[in-house]
């Protein structure tokens, strides 16, 4: 196995502080030096940062303390936030947010990028101030970095982490897509609907005009009703669980905070003794329904309750969603959807007084309208929003296996418990 070293990072690469040249002169300002300060580095996405927001120009760069540095550098915020990293795609300076690290010849840039990702948590507890946290020059350069002795190893493994970067990329990217197309859908699908007959989108009212009518909700297809939500669906407050209910093992009790986008989060839950669903027999939560958090930092975030395998209770601030006329009437995957969907919730939410928390509750949803189609309409929506949701799961727990795989990755090859083959192709680049 070849040699491996712990090296502080002042005799990995120079430490390099940053300036700012005045704001006040613009002949300083609108260069073409890129300017990298932690927001830059904030919305960088992968290992290179290619652009700046702002640059100065040779004459700022000159009047301040300022430094360029070469291209292939490492930059990290080094005041609060800490932690953003970033390769220089091209030669750039920063303000005194960041710190630059020129690499000495004997190492790999993209190696180094790796190591501040992996050790940034032991990084930012260097971060010290009364206002705000920063880690100085002189803290910096005494970090340490395990690395293997020859260059071409590092190389090596920086590669094959690189790999599986791009293979993140890519699902994130797929990610984003699919949550463009989600967020088109539930515009389509609950202003046009879908032709029963076709199982397609209607035509726009402007090319088809004859298939809609008017409303108070505006143009709606013709099939469509506009219905108060209170006299179609009840709102139903779980229990009030006081301190004195819970116990630390028992039945789950899903309170606000529990009501995450994807489904009920039971992770961090509360719970109640078992034996008592017959005394709270009326919240029980079961697979298929329809909750909302209705008060807190999580206000108006709903799921679809999925996966569930024994009893789960529902607290008082969550609200549970139940069509009045239980057959055929209102699908609850539809009602899930119509809740996202945002026109019926901003409806609420601008008749509401928040002040100092928000809170909503029954008499809020009582004479807001939505937009009814048929009950054969309302399921073929819900099927196709169900279908992009269904890629959706697929690619985040894609991007969630992908994420542990890089994290052992790292954790073996930055430490050299794990030796890589060292190609030719490396040896000789």
């Amino acid at each position: 196995m070849n040699k491996w070293l712990e090296t502080e990072l002042k005799k990995i690469g120079n430490v390099v502080s940053g300036g700012t040249p005045s704001t006040s002169n613009s002949a300083y300002w609108n260069g073409n030096i890129l300017f990298v300060t932690p927001y830059d580095l904030s919305r960088n996405e992968t290992p290179y940062l290619h652009n700046t927001e702002r640059k100065i120009t040779k004459q700022g760069l000159e009047n301040s303390s300022a430094t360029i540095v070469p291209v292939g550098s490492i930059v990290i915020s080094s005041r609060a936030p800490i932690g953003y990293i970033a390769i220089g795609k091209n030669e750039f300076t920063t303000n005194q947010g960041c710190k630059s690290v020129v690499p000495y010849s004997h190492f790999d840039s993209l190696y180094l990028y790796y190591c501040f990702n992996f050790f940034v948590e032991r990084i930012k507890k260097l971060g010290a101030g009364s206002t705000f946290a920063e880690i100085s020059k002189s803290d910096l350069e005494l970090v340490k970095f395990p690395h293997p002795e020859e260059k071409n190893e590092q190389q090596q493994i920086a590669k094959i982490i690189y790999t599986s970067d791009v293979v993140i990329e890519k699902t994130q990217a797929a990610i984003s897509k699919y949550k463009a197309i989600k967020q088109g859908m539930l515009q389509d699908l609950f202003t046009r609907g879908i032709d029963i007959h076709t199982g397609k989108l209607r035509p726009k009212y402007k090319d088809a005009p004859e298939l809609y009518k008017e409303s108070k909700l505006g143009m709606i297809p013709k099939e469509w009703h506009v219905k108060d939500f209170g006299k179609e669906v009840d709102l139903i407050h779980g229990h009030q669980f006081r301190n004195y209910d819970f116990t630390e093992f028992g039945i789950p009790v899903v309170k606000i905070g529990q009501v995450k986008p994807e489904n009920i989060d039971l992770s961090n839950c509360s719970f109640v003794d078992f034996g008592r669903e017959e005394e709270f027999k009326n919240e029980i939560i079961r697979n298929g329904d329809v909750l909302m958090a209705l008060t807190g930092a999580t206000l108006g975030k709903a799921c679809l309750v999925k996966g569930l395998n024994g009893f789960v209770f529902q607290n008082y601030r969550v609200g549970r969603f139940e069509p009045i006329i239980k057959e055929k009437d209102i699908d609850k995957v539809f009602l899930y959807y119509l809740l996202i969907a945002g026109e019926l919730l901003s409806q609420i939410f601008n008749k509401v007084n928040f002040g100092a928390q928000g809170n909503i509750g029954k008499a809020d949803f009582e004479k807001a309208t939505f937009k009814k189609p048929l009950y054969q309409e309302q399921k073929i929506i819900a099927e196709k929003l169900i279908a992009i949701d269904k890629k959706l799961d697929s690619e985040q727990s894609y991007l969630l296996k992908l994420q542990q795989i890089k994290h052992g990755l790292m954790s073996d090859l930055l430490s050299g418990k794990k030796e890589v083959i060292i190609k030719e192709e490396v040896q000789n680049g």
